[in-house]
């Protein structure tokens, strides 16, 4: 397994276009070794809106297959506000 990419602990709509950047060349990167299941790490999140949430809900459009692992208390929390918490928490427990 791959290290996993780590989110910034702001994703927000001031860091979103940086976070995307990066997360969308780290999945290249993975993807050319293995399309094996990618671990996206929200443990350092510690502010997060509509549009870091709009990042992650990207993800589940493309073809590789991913799963959110150690959210944080703040992310968890923005997640079940949304209604995204089971969707979240599948990803957290996907094998």
């Amino acid at each position: 397994m791959s290290q996993a990419f780590e989110l910034p602990e702001e994703m927000n709509i001031y860091s979103a276009v940086e976070t995307r950047d990066a997360l969308l060349a780290w999945i290249a990167a993975q993807t050319a070794k293995s399309d094996k299941l990618l671990d996206i790490s929200g443990a350092k999140v510690r502010e997060v809106d509509g549009s870091g949430l709009q990042l992650l809900a990207s993800l589940s459009h493309s073809d590789q297959p991913w799963r959110l692992v150690d959210p944080s208390d703040a992310l968890m929390q923005a997640c079940t506000q949304l209604g995204l918490g089971d969707w979240l928490a599948e990803q957290t427990n996907a094998a």
